[in-house]
């Protein structure tokens, strides 16, 4: 039955076949795909739209018979389910309200909304618990004057351009459902109603999560902004170097960053330990392996001031000779130096417990003095420590200066003479400290200087795999520590630059005499090498 009106309903029923009560049971209706229309049914069908051309079913092309057969049997059984009075003469409503097993049933038989009767002015589907998306089927009824879908656990949007071709609407309710919220006041067909049409439904901003929206944006929000900020401005405090690089302080650590680095100040990972000073190996965040050397002493707020001024200055340090200093940390409890780690040791003890040939003696010489040289033209306000103790060695023996000091007012002749003390300390292999040399420093100079140049077979390092050549420069190379020790003001003093070409001489010609040319010539001669 495509349309109920008292004509089409009589037409229907005065076909040649009867409605038993069996094709209006539910097991009919639910097994409608078996059913067919009877032979006449097109001719009946011809009838109903020339006596009525408005029927849904006569503007189709081409007529599906079948549907519309179907949609009949659907409306009569649909009629009588929403005790509509006389069937046989009108079916002005549908009333499925609080049937949950049924009205599932008829929202899925597509090809009665298609054809939906014209007579049909109420829709009540509410209280049915029916999920999933708007039921837009029941829209093609567009003569309906009332549709209820409250009550039930539709979601999604509801399809507000679809509403437009229902222009008789004047009862709408669509509460109690879990649509998407929208702006319902934005669309003109949604004026008509007021807000009792979409309590709860989700289409309008509900007053309680508003609320609990702008208690968040007036109150949690700022509050929240202000933890953040807060633990950013701590992170930034403790531990910079968990933010991204552009936001860090360059050179500049802090002691939690020192804790972390160096295992909690670990017994395993210190190294070494004086009067209030203790020397870490750690490894910083990034993998670099550096040497932390943390000072306990308690100092003036002047000190720590030209303590930060100094680690600026050395930090900005950069030469194959000069041990790269990476930052310092200044706290209430602790300074610290932190530089890169190196796994060789100082001069002083490579000398001692190694026998270091000639040539590689030359090459720490020539070494030191590339770093002096570079801090003179560089950087003469920085000061720096040449003992043997205070030199490091990279792990291809490399020297590097590893003592400053800045705004050392030691002038060139010091420097040259604290360079004279190292050469003599490399090639002696005895410190000035040694318990035979009473008077310190200048009881060293004199016990060198008493046996040169006729007894410095007494003085050099035994260990040194003596020949004449070797022998001849060792005597000059201790000739130019002697007078760069000399401080009678007899000699002219040398300059930095002089030093530095002799000492270069010296070792690249060693570097002529060990290439493969010349080694071929001295045993040609059979001479050259001779042992002393």
């Amino acid at each position: 039955m495509a349309s109920i009106s008292a004509s089409t309903l009589l037409l229907i029923f005065s076909l040649d076949f009867t409605l038993s009560p069996v094709i209006l049971s539910a097991s009919v209706v639910e097994d409608l795909t078996k059913l067919q229309p009877p032979p006449d049914f097109n001719s009946t069908i011809m009838t109903n739209c020339f006596n009525n051309p408005s029927l849904r079913y006569c503007n189709s092309s081409p007529m599906d018979l079948t549907e519309i057969f179907r949609s009949t049997i659907v409306a009569s059984h649909l009629c009588n389910e929403s005790k509509n009075p006389n069937c046989a003469e009108s079916f002005p409503k549908i009333d499925l309200r609080s049937r949950p097993k049924v009205a599932p049933l008829y929202l899925s038989f597509s090809f009665f909304w298609k054809y939906c009767p014209l007579t049909i002015l109420l829709i009540d589907l509410s209280n049915n618990s029916l999920k999933g998306s708007f039921p837009i089927d029941v829209l093609n009824c567009t003569q309906i004057q009332a549709l209820d879908l409250s009550h039930n656990k539709l979601s999604g949007d509801v399809p507000v351009q679809s509403f437009s071709s229902l222009t008789n609407l004047t009862v709408f309710n669509l509460s109690y459902n879990h649509f998407s919220e929208s702006k319902m006041s934005d669309t003109e067909f949604f004026k008509r109603f007021n807000a009792s049409s979409f309590l709860h439904s989700g289409l309008l901003p509900d007053r309680k999560k508003f609320t609990m929206k702008a208690v968040f944006l007036l109150v949690c929000f700022p509050i929240l902004v202000i933890v953040t900020v807060g633990c950013f401005g701590c992170l930034c405090l403790r531990r910079p170097d968990f933010l991204p690089r552009m936001f860090r302080r360059k050179n500049k650590f802090t002691p939690p960053m020192l804790k972390a680095a160096t295992g909690g100040f670990s017994r395993k990972n210190l190294v070494g330990t004086s009067a209030g000073v203790d020397i870490y190996r750690g490894v910083l965040r990034d993998g670099t392996e550096v040497r932390i050397e943390i000072y306990w002493d308690d100092i003036s707020r002047e000190s720590r001031r030209r303590f930060i001024e100094e680690c600026k200055v050395v930090t900005q340090l950069c030469h194959k000779n000069i041990l790269q200093v990476l930052g310092w940390c200044n706290s209430r409890r602790m300074r610290a130096i932190v530089t890169e780690w190196m796994e060789g040791k100082n001069v002083e003890i490579w000398i001692s417990e190694s026998a270091p040939p000639w040539k590689q003696r030359l090459k720490i010489l020539m070494g030191v003095v590339n770093g002096m040289c570079y801090l003179q033209e560089e950087w003469p306000e920085v000061g720096y420590d040449l003992r043997t103790s205070s030199v490091l060695l990279s792990d291809d023996l490399e020297p590097l200066i590893s003592r400053f000091k800045l705004g050392d007012q030691s002038c060139s002749s010091r420097k040259i003479y604290e360079f004279g003390l190292f050469l003599l300390e490399i090639l002696v292999n005895k410190i000035p400290s040694d318990h035979e040399f009473q008077s310190g420093e200048n009881g060293f100079i004199d016990h060198v200087r008493m046996h040169y140049p006729r007894n410095l077979q007494k003085v050099i390092d035994e260990k040194i795999k003596m020949t004449e050549r070797i022998f001849d420069q060792a005597k000059k190379v201790i000739g130019l520590g002697l007078m760069c020790t000399d401080q009678s003001g007899s000699h002219h003093h040398l300059q930095l630059g002089q030093i530095s070409d002799i000492i270069t001489r010296a070792y690249e010609s060693w570097d002529v005499l060990d290439s493969p040319v010349q080694n071929r010539s001295h045993v040609d001669r059979g001479k050259g090498h001779k042992h002393i």
